[in-house]
């Protein structure tokens, strides 16, 4: 995205201008995650037009995004375009909001992190989270937390809910996951988050695309017998 300008002025391979591109996006999406994480980031989209690079931020919470008057989002501006060398004026940045918290799984796994760092027992904010999923209208989902969760020993805690599918290529498109890292006073804990997101006719709130394995039967429509007039045969 952000390099192919730079691709295009100083004709590097294609392997080069990908590996770059994937670099710039796992970076800014580290910063962002860090800096965004009690805001609800839910992701990032790099757009790139001729005349300028637009950055679309996803969150929960837009306003505290933006800040007072837009400060804050002209600081993260600020910060990217120096420490990515872009141009003056050639860098956007917006905040859309998320249409459906609930499905997604990265604002669920922050959510879950700061309710176990909040000190709330862990069966109740997973079975509490998983409410929450399942009722903004996911198929179905998952929640695993391992570490040190009382004792010494360290476990792993696994929740699940309605319907989660695992191989095959509708993975890609239907699976939401996200892993996030909690520091505990005892010791870290994973969090992982898998939602299976619904089918969307019109792909707002999940994939466009129907799963290949689930087939509809329809009623079978009534069949009209035209119903034929009786011959009348003439009498001589």
């Amino acid at each position: 995205a952000f390099f192919s300008k730079m691709a295009n002025t100083t004709h590097i391979s294609k392997k080069r201008k990908f590996v770059a591109d994937g670099v710039f996006y796992a970076e800014l999406n580290e910063f962002l995650t860090r800096e965004l994480a009690v805001d609800g980031y839910s992701g990032v989209e790099v757009r790139v037009t001729p005349v300028r690079t637009e950055i679309i931020i996803r969150a929960t919470r837009t306003r505290e995004v933006l800040g007072e008057k837009g400060r804050r989002i002209r600081e993260l501006t600020s910060l990217i375009q120096k420490r990515f060398n872009f141009p003056e004026d050639t860098l956007e940045l917006y905040a859309e909001r998320v249409a459906a918290r609930g499905l997604c799984a990265i604002a669920q796994a922050e959510s879950l992190k700061y309710k176990l760092l909040g000190g709330l027992a862990v069966r109740r904010a997973c079975y509490g989270i998983i409410r929450f999923i399942m009722e903004s209208g996911a198929k179905g989902c998952e929640v695993v937390v391992s570490g040190k969760l009382r004792a010494q020993r360290a476990k792993a805690m696994k929740f699940k809910d309605g319907y989660m599918i695992s191989s095959g290529n509708p993975c890609r498109e239907y699976l939401d996951k996200a892993v996030r890292h909690v520091l505990m006073r005892q010791g870290v804990l994973g969090v992982r988050v898998n939602i299976m997101l619904p089918w969307d006719r019109e792909g707002k709130l999940g994939p466009k695309t129907p799963q290949p394995d689930v087939i509809t039967i329809f009623e079978p429509k009534e069949d009209l017998t035209a119903v034929m007039a009786p011959k009348v045969e003439a009498t001589a």
